[in-house]
């Protein structure tokens, strides 16, 4: 089955920080860009950022600019969203997803959840006041 699988969340203290990890499974990176988002209970899924497997160019929401960074290990076949100076509002379930309309490669489809396949499984990050 091809999907991504995330990790790296967990339970922190607002102020904390937090890296999580996506890496595919069946498939490489380098046909897709890839997505992060996240649900918090009651909302919709939200873009967070997305990263190009062309050019390493990178999109963030304006919630979270300046406090996480993406980035993409080719070697490891794995992005990244490291995340500093987490809120309680920052707390939900977060999920990577692979761009697969437009360009193939650049985050055209961010940050539009229709426009992203191969979903994990998301991982829980909760920010404690």
């Amino acid at each position: 089955e091809v999907q991504l699988v995330e990790s790296g969340g967990g339970l922190v203290q607002a102020g904390g920080s937090l890296r999580l990890s996506c890496a595919p499974s069946g498939f490489i990176f380098d046909d897709y860009a890839i997505g992060w988002f996240r649900q918090a209970p009651g909302k919709e899924h939200e873009g967070v950022s997305c990263i190009s497997s062309i050019d390493g160019s990178t999109l963030y929401a304006d919630s979270v600019k300046g406090r996480f960074t993406i980035s993409s290990d080719n070697a490891k076949n794995t992005v990244y969203l490291q995340m500093n100076s987490l809120k309680p509002e920052d707390t939900a379930v977060y999920y990577c997803a692979a761009d697969v309309t437009g360009i193939m490669g650049y985050c055209s489809g961010y940050p539009q959840v229709s426009e992203y396949a191969y979903w994990g499984q998301g991982t829980q990050v909760t920010v404690s006041s």
